[in-house]
């Protein structure tokens, strides 16, 4: 795979122009009147208060103040509006499959300057997600790794192994519906445009890829398909649910055991606390099964990196609080104490002598598993400029395809359609394959 790049016509000026702004915003760093330097912080989640607290306590010459502003695409929408407004917030949390788009779209600024060996402190899976032809366009917060997360106490019920490959998934599937027919082993949720993503990855897909000013949009690949096809035979045998995640029946099943896994980021874990607190200490983590017995290598589902805004006038310190809330051994206690897995290397470390989450009481080599599994990631994934677009055509198109029945792999020629068919209104130059 290629790494993530955005240099198609027409782009490339763009990082052209973010390059001299970042370069530029250092000169700001200054109010000029002896008062704090005051940053806007735009980002959701219930880590992000408590980092900032941190950072104001243990920096008085520059204060943040935060605005959860939503998360995914909905801050992504107010950061593209806000920037050309010239008024967006100095710096932003935007996920990683969002960031070529906020690139594109001039919100965040090559920090490059001002990120020096900050590499050293991330694998190069993590690193990669928010860095592009070699340019810093941001400082990776939290990482998420697909893994199983799973009922242990069912499993053992059941007699089943934790299964290592998507063929013994499968098999495992058939045994939970034989020993007890109100529950499946997962739910395939076609509105998971992330997970399929990470199944897709896994499999060798790559969904954009760019070749000087030429894009090729691929999502009917034979990989992806594959994927597509595995699921389809997995719905079409009742051997898992074909229904949307967390809705009032699907915590109900959950909580009365019914549903036993759920393949996702390694952040399902405090989702699954969330609906169905009562079962902690039943769960359990283990890597995510593979196409191809032995390999390890796992995608992202989700994670999120602190980018530095064009608008911002204090670019180097917005890129100093970026960096510090990412790598400090305080923000990464307290990323763990929030249930958030760190991206930084020292802070996955830290995790190895913390307690798992509530959801996986006594099982001690948790955060063990977690760290070799985020080591694994796949280093290249490449994300296209309107992740947006294809996500909303994910959705309706798998939605579709399981209310009536249609394949799955024809979602995905549909998804291809309506990206490529954007991405040319918008004026860049694709192929289709």
């Amino acid at each position: 795979m290629q790494r993530s790049r955005v240099t198609a016509a027409g782009v490339g000026l763009v990082i052209a122009g973010l390059a001299l702004t970042g370069c530029a915003g250092g000169e700001g760093d200054s109010t000029g009147s002896g008062e704090p330097i005051t940053l806007e912080y735009w980002a959701w989640g219930t880590t992000q208060k408590p980092l900032v607290d941190a950072w104001n306590a243990a920096h008085p010459d520059i204060q943040v103040h935060h605005t959860d502003a939503g998360g995914g695409s909905d801050s992504s929408a107010k950061l593209v509006t806000a920037t050309r407004a010239d008024n967006a917030p100095d710096v932003a949390l935007v996920e990683y499959n969002t960031l070529p788009a906020m690139i594109v779209a001039g919100v965040a600024s090559d920090i490059s300057a001002y990120t020096g060996d900050l590499s050293n402190e991330f694998a190069a899976g993590v690193w990669s997600q928010a860095t592009f032809d070699g340019v810093s366009y941001g400082v990776p917060q939290d990482a998420g790794p697909q893994a199983l997360t799973y009922n242990k106490a069912r499993f053992d019920e059941l007699g089943i192994e934790v299964p290592t490959t998507w063929a013994e998934f499968a098999t495992a599937a058939e045994t939970v519906r034989a020993a007890d027919p109100d529950a499946y082993i997962t739910t395939f949720a076609p509105a998971e445009f992330g997970g399929f993503a990470g199944f897709a990855q896994q499999a060798g897909a790559e969904w954009w890829s760019v070749d000087g000013d030429s894009w090729t949009v691929d999502f009917d690949d034979e990989a992806s398909v594959a994927v597509a096809d595995y699921w389809q035979d997995l719905i079409d045998r009742d051997l898992v649910l074909a229904e949307p995640l967390l809705t009032p029946e699907w915590n109900a099943r959950l909580n009365a055991g019914d549903v036993l896994s759920w393949p996702a980021g390694l952040w399902a874990a405090g989702v699954v606390n969330g609906v169905a607190g009562d079962m902690a200490g039943q769960w359990a983590l283990a890597p995510l099964p593979q196409w191809t017995e032995g390999d390890t290598a796992v995608a992202f589902q989700g994670g999120s990196a602190a980018v530095v805004t064009t608008s911002s006038e204090h670019a180097e310190a917005a890129a100093e609080f970026a960096s510090w809330i990412a790598t400090s051994d305080e923000a990464a206690a307290i990323q763990i104490e929030q249930g958030t897995y760190p991206a930084s290397l020292a802070g996955q470390q830290l995790t190895i002598g913390s307690e798992p989450p509530l959801l996986m009481q006594g099982q001690d080599d948790y955060w063990e598993i977690a760290a070799a599994i985020a080591a694994d990631t796949i280093p290249e994934i490449s994300w296209g400029p309107n992740v947006n677009v294809a996500s909303t055509a994910f959705q309706d198109a798998m939605s579709a395809a399981v209310t009536n029945g249609t394949p799955l792999a024809e979602a995905l020629s549909e998804t291809e359609r309506v990206v490529a068919d954007d991405m040319e209104t918008s004026g860049f130059t694709v192929d289709v394959e």
